[in-house]
């Protein structure tokens, strides 16, 4: 069904369930890991429901600091 819009598709099952299974195993683990180190968790597991992924890119870049320098 066609609901005007130009470019929108239906999602099927499948994809709502792959969907929801990689949203929550984003949550899970961006809450799990900021326990971990004391970082507001509460807020990265809530924002690690919302968008994939954003969240868990910015958890790595703020939170866990992969691009720290290396110190000789």
């Amino acid at each position: 069904m066609n609901s005007g819009l130009h470019g929108t598709q239906e999602i099927s099952l499948p994809g709502w369930i792959a969907l929801a299974v990689i949203l929550f195993t984003q949550s899970i683990w961006l809450f799990t890991d900021g326990q971990k180190r004391s970082a507001k968790y509460w807020f990265w597991g809530i924002w690690g429901l919302t968008t994939f992924p954003m969240p868990t890119i910015l958890y790595l870049i703020f939170v866990r600091r992969i691009f720290k320098k290396k110190e000789n």
